[in-house]
């Protein structure tokens, strides 16, 4: 009679194991496939640093893109502006079963092999920001980098009257499209206003508004004569604005470049900023998101029917940049009606 309890027994045990009643819950679902019959494609996002109000409108993008694509997108990326942080977000992910990788590089070269690594492993990666990328299929603008940089150089000059000392902040020494804005803007200040002089070089301080108010407050002393900062970083505009008005200085001082318009608002409302120039992140949230689901898909960016919805047909050129013409211009009349 015990053995026949006690095979009774073990025979409920494994029942109740089999069917998952041993924990009183239902075991979870398995996520649905799409209608088309594909697994949920996840598409990650490593953007430069978290946290400040150009990717807090850029992640809006990719999450808009993974609603209306069905796709599970979503954004990561470093605390700071730190190259090696990305590496080790990115060598995390191509652990997992990511199918696309999106990312804005803090240093074109130092992701080179990272990339690479995605790639072999069958990941498809859209790079933002950086033109020419290595290890990337693609590289999605929003803007004409050259066009972009020479209305900014303009702008500077006119504000200034086409004279004096400025110098030039970037988000770092390593961040590709800060650096080649930067470059085109030597060009065409040389070409156009001899009279302008850049007093240093660059300096990195671009993504920091208080790291940037710092450098302006050091270059203030260094350079008596500096009228005019040029800032590639959506915080660099800012910073060196609150070092202006600290000195007394706002109306005499010429600062333009890349600004999120609702952050600038109130400095070009005094103006301590002169003038902001950007696109609308969270297009180019969007618009990566969506061409790495095209791809995905088995769609080429080389068709001639390919767009993006609201964005636009993008110009492709033949290191695989695909690039669109969207720049905004801010001032203290539009900043508060941009949306973002």
């Amino acid at each position: 009679m015990k053995k026949i309890l006690f095979t009774m027994l073990i025979l409920s045990i494994l029942f109740m194991t089999l069917t998952g009643c041993n924990t009183g819950e239902t075991p979870p679902a398995k996520p649905q496939a799409p209608a088309d019959g594909n697994d949920e494609y996840e598409v990650a996002v490593v953007v430069k640093v978290t946290g400040i109000p150009f990717f807090n409108v850029f992640e809006e993008g990719v999450k808009k893109a993974g609603e209306e694509l069905g796709i599970n997108a979503y954004v990561t990326g470093p605390t700071d502006a730190d190259p090696a942080q990305q590496v080790r977000i990115i060598e995390d992910l191509i652990s997992t079963d990511i199918d696309a990788l999106v990312v804005v590089p803090n240093d074109a070269t130092a992701l080179e092999a990272v990339l690479e690594r995605a790639r072999d492993k069958g990941i498809i990666v859209i790079a933002n920001e950086s033109p020419g990328q290595i290890g990337a299929d693609y590289d999605v603008e929003m803007i004409n980098n050259k066009t972009f940089a020479e209305q900014i150089a303009e702008s500077a000059a006119q504000s200034m009257g086409g004279k004096g000392e400025y110098a030039m902040f970037v988000g770092g020494l390593s961040v590709p499209l800060h650096n080649t804005w930067a470059d085109y803007v030597q060009d065409y200040l040389g070409a156009n206003y001899p009279d302008m002089t850049e007093v240093t070089d660059r300096i990195p301080c671009g993504e920091d508004a208080d790291l940037a108010r710092s450098k302006t407050l050091e270059l203030l002393t260094t350079y008596p004569n500096l009228n005019g900062i040029i800032g590639f970083g959506s915080l660099g505009p800012i910073g060196a604005a609150e070092a202006i008005k600290e000195k007394g200085l706002v109306g005499d001082f010429t600062i333009v470049g890349t600004v999120v318009p609702s952050a600038a608002a109130s400095y070009l409302s005094e103006d301590s900023v002169t003038e902001g120039f950007l696109w609308n992140p969270a297009d180019s949230g969007y618009a990566t998101v969506f061409t790495a689901k095209h791809i995905l898909d088995g769609g080429k960016v080389t068709d001639s029917d390919f767009s993006i919805p609201n964005i636009g047909k993008p110009v492709m050129t033949d290191d695989g940049v695909l690039s669109f013409d969207n720049t905004l211009r801010i001032t203290k009349d539009n900043a508060n009606d941009l949306g973002f």
